[in-house]
């Protein structure tokens, strides 16, 4: 059936791009989320009235975040050509694109962090800073376990992104599903090969959507 319906479907191919997809989107996933969470931590915690308030500091990292948040993930791609050969050596393949995809993300994530902090209860903060909570404790004790249900829905949303910037990487060779559609679907006619890639895109898309709302409705006890 499968034959009939996608008769120039290479599925060995097909398979590994999408464990290319995979790992890509996983690795890149799991550093955002830690550059992004602290990334969004500094932010708040050096905003006005906050434990480490510094006007420099907080324009500083505001910014950074602002400016790689603001950049279209193609032409970050493009700009970090040199630095990603530099560091790797190659432009070429999964791991040449997990550079990109976290400086690409991580901004944005912690966007969404600084959200999620800001929607504590200032007086969870005061209560702690006035029982002589040390910084450390009130970010492990307090904002993260507080945050816990956003953070881990803004995570989901980071990392559904993160499958269509895994997409954009592969049209210019980093592998992955996104490379296979285009080099041997869209480049070749092959439109079979670039719908069942798409499709396999849209399967991994639902299965972390789906994961992210489990949680976060397993923690979340509002």
């Amino acid at each position: 059936m499968f034959t009939n319906l996608f008769p120039n479907v290479d599925w060995d191919a097909m398979w590994l791009a999408t464990q290319e997809t995979l790992y890509m989107t996983a690795i890149s996933t799991v550093l955002t989320f830690i550059i992004g969470l602290v990334l969004g931590v500094v932010l708040f915690l050096t905003s006005p009235h906050q434990l480490w308030a510094n006007k420099i500091a907080n324009w500083l990292t505001g910014a950074f975040v602002n400016v790689f948040r603001s950049i279209p993930f193609i032409i970050l791609v493009i700009l970090l050509i040199p630095f990603t050969k530099w560091l790797l050596g190659t432009m070429l393949g999964a791991n040449a694109a997990l550079p990109a995809l976290v400086i690409g993300a991580a901004p944005f994530y912690a966007r969404m962090v600084l959200i999620a902090l800001r929607e504590i209860d200032k007086g969870v903060i005061e209560a702690s800073r006035s029982m002589g909570a040390k910084t450390w404790t009130i970010i492990s004790k307090v904002l993260i376990p507080e945050s816990l249900p956003a953070l881990i829905s803004g995570i989901t949303v980071t990392a559904v992104a993160l499958v269509g910037y895994t997409a954009m990487a592969g049209v210019i060779g980093a592998g992955g599903l996104g490379n296979l559609a285009f080099m041997d679907g869209f480049q070749r006619g092959r439109n079979d090969v670039t719908l069942m890639a798409t499709i396999l895109i849209l399967v991994i898309v639902f299965i972390i959507q789906f994961i992210g709302d489990f949680f976060t409705a397993k923690i979340d006890k509002r």
